[in-house]
């Protein structure tokens, strides 16, 4: 098998060579970098649950922010929620801010394992 082809991830792209879309987040590595392009709405396209198990922290215009919905660092905006206004199905109203955003993970891929000593100890 040439080593432009791999197995089809989750996603369905067989060969990333060929594909003009870039690598979905099945089909890289899962580094300290947070994915550029990232949505908490689980009907989204940039939804990916393994980013945000590990959590993620978002900077915009220098202040920290922990309502965002949705957001793109090369593009340089974020959704937040618009009061507590939803839509016809349930979902959020959301409004977009443009801006400078910076993303990191607040817990690395070791502390992401439950330690037992963390767990108290059955009491009598």
């Amino acid at each position: 098998m040439p080593a432009a082809f791999h197995s089809p991830p989750a996603c369905g792209r067989g060969n990333i060579a060929l594909d003009a879309r870039p690598p979905c987040f099945h089909c890289v590595r899962m580094s300290d970098t947070p994915p550029d392009h990232l949505s908490i709405d689980p009907d989204s396209e940039h939804f990916h649950a393994e980013a945000l198990q590990r959590g993620i922290g978002i900077r915009f215009k220098g202040n920290e922010r922990k309502d965002v919905e949705e957001y793109s660092i090369s593009e340089g905006w974020i959704r937040v929620q618009a009061g507590k206004t939803v839509d016809r199905r349930g979902k959020p109203l959301t409004i977009k801010l443009t801006g400078e955003v910076e993303a990191w993970y607040e817990t690395t891929p070791e502390t992401d394992a439950p330690d037992a000593e963390d767990e108290p100890a059955d009491k009598m």
